[in-house]
């Protein structure tokens, strides 16, 4: 049995390499023509993938700090990922719902009818007409897609009809064209959330610059109406109510009020002890019925003031701005992309062709 020491299976691999490196220098016509082919491959997929114009907001909600109160207890949970803001306060909804109320379906429903315009300014529509209609794709997705959509027509004749929308936008029944621009949409609009910072980050990804900063700067101000609503819900309803219950008040108090100053009016001059009873009666209730309008106003104000209290101020760190430069498709990563695969495929090529190569050869002889 031979035995190969460590020097000798060292130069074993040093031999192996030089050969390899000869082997494809010899070879290197053809990784060269495979290089040029995968370039001219590359600028057709890079120019054929339509643009795509990516506009980003970046908002600071006003959040109490209970990492401060804490101590570095909120420091060090902040660094492993918890965020102790987000669990303050039952009336605060946590910032880690914040991307799933963007991807919501009814939070996208509200988006539909909002009217957009390129820009050129040649194309003026809805959302929900530009995501259905005026959506560009490769060329290359329309083949893909040809066998399916035949299969679709086909499937079409033999099924029963889709029922029509009945013109009301609502999350509880989707047409199959709503559901396709919904999921279009929940793959271009997306929030996230710092957890250590809690500052909220808005994108928008669209094929029309314009349009792009648009809807990222009406989905921003959707989600702090969203936010705001959620923080002043329990505190408006109770505003409504004082104010209800005031002017109740109020009424009530004008009518004894009144009672009074006509029961006053028309026994002057009178002194009997019914007459004493029923003024002080009257006047007792006059009196009952102002200090209940005085408290409700009191506390009407106090509603006020508290709704003012809950809502959010926002800080807008980063606003939305018209994104000059296209964030896809990136044409240089895709042609390096294409050469390195073209390198290696082609060095694949050969290291098959040669080990195919000699089994052949060893065929032929034995046939001979």
């Amino acid at each position: 049995m031979i035995q190969m020491n460590a020097p000798d299976i060292d130069n074993a691999q040093e031999i192996d390499l030089i050969e390899l490196a000869k082997r494809l220098w010899s070879e290197r016509k053809f990784l060269f023509k495979c290089c040029g082919i995968a370039v001219v491959v590359g600028l057709v997929v890079a120019f054929s993938i339509p643009k795509e114009y990516s506009t980003t907001v970046k908002l600071a909600p006003e959040t109490s700090d209970p990492s401060k109160k804490m101590g570095n207890l909120g420091g060090l949970a902040a660094m492993a990922g918890i965020n102790l803001n987000s669990t303050s306060g039952a009336d605060a909804i946590s910032p880690d719902l914040y991307p799933d109320v963007v991807s919501s379906i009814p939070f996208l429903l509200e988006l539909f009818p909002v009217q957009v315009t390129n820009e050129e300014g040649d194309y003026s529509a809805s959302l929900y007409d530009y995501m259905d209609d005026h959506q560009k794709s490769a060329w290359w997705s329309y083949v893909v897609q040809a066998p399916f959509k035949l299969l679709g027509v086909v499937k079409g004749l033999f099924s029963k009809e889709e029922p029509v929308s009945s013109g009301e936008l609502t999350s509880f029944r989707l047409t199959k064209k709503q559901a396709d621009v919904i999921n279009a949409l929940q793959q271009r609009i997306s929030a996230s959330v710092d957890k250590k910072t809690s500052v909220i980050t808005v994108s928008v990804q669209m094929q029309d610059p314009l349009i792009s900063a648009n809807i990222t700067q009406i989905v921003l101000e959707k989600l702090q109406g969203y936010i705001t609503n959620y923080r002043t819900q329990k505190v408006k309803q109770d505003l409504e109510f004082t104010e209800k219950v005031f002017s109740e008040a109020r009424e009530s108090y004008y009518k004894a009020q009144r009672a009074y100053a006509a029961f006053e009016d028309a026994n002057k001059n009178i002194i009997s002890a019914s007459y004493r009873t029923e003024q002080e009666r009257l006047k007792n209730e006059m009196t009952l019925t102002f200090n209940v309008y005085n408290t409700l106003a009191q506390k009407l104000e106090q509603d006020k003031l508290r709704v003012q209290e809950q809502t959010p101020v926002y800080t807008i760190i980063q606003p939305a701005t018209v994104p000059l430069k296209a964030a896809s498709p990136k044409k240089p990563l895709i042609l390096i992309g294409f050469v390195f695969l073209a390198i290696f495929g082609g060095i694949g090529y050969l290291f098959i062709e040669d080990l195919f190569k000699p089994k052949e050869e060893t065929e032929v002889l034995e046939v001979e």
